[in-house]
């Protein structure tokens, strides 16, 4: 053995592990198989210990599908509770009868309704963006669905507004449907 350890430059590591998986055993058998069978014992506790914890990843890695595909289902449904609020108030309109008398209530109740469905919206992010007429067109923010020619307002400029643009935090979800100011023909 001093000479194989001489050859190895001290390295006996080595050659007893190949003697281990060469299945060779010197004349020292008792030694090496004690520390054959503690290795042996080591490998099947680090196979055991993988195999526990490939199992344990297995199952959150399946857990994780599960709860991505169970928030893509019901992760709006804070939303939806908030606007079933405004639903509601619709409904009750709708079951108003209509007289000269109550008309301005109605009227009321109506904006109040529009109110309360701006403040849902925007407790989950969705802000309007002010648009009015007179300020500048800006291809960012707003959509030019006509232009007409018009002395109120310089060309370039908003002269109506379709419909209002609308952000969800930083990002621009509806652009604003306007029509933009052009310059008179001299007639």
């Amino acid at each position: 053995m001093s000479d194989e350890k001489n050859a190895n430059n001290g390295n006996t590591d080595d050659i007893e592990i190949d003697s281990i998986v060469s299945g060779d055993e010197e004349a020292s058998g008792v030694e090496n198989n004690d520390e054959g069978s503690a290795l042996k014992a080591e490998l099947a506790k680090a196979k055991n210990d993988y195999l526990y914890l490939r199992a344990d990843f297995d199952n959150f890695r399946k857990s994780t599908i599960k709860e991505r595909a169970e928030l893509m289902k019901y992760g709006s449904e804070r939303i939806f509770l908030e606007l079933l609020e405004v639903l509601d108030n619709f409904e009750r309109a709708l079951q108003t009868e209509l007289t000269p008398e109550t008309i301005n209530v109605y009227k009321e109740g109506v904006e109040l309704t529009r109110n309360e469905l701006k403040k849902s919206i925007e407790k989950f992010g969705v802000h309007q963006i002010e648009c009015e007429s007179g300020t500048p067109f800006d291809p960012n923010v707003h959509e030019a669905i006509s232009s007409e020619e018009s002395d109120a307002v310089p060309p370039g400029h908003i002269t109506r507004v379709f419909k209002t643009a609308y952000k969800l935090h930083d990002r621009i979800i509806r652009p604003a449907q306007v029509v933009v100011a052009k310059e008179p023909k001299n007639s």
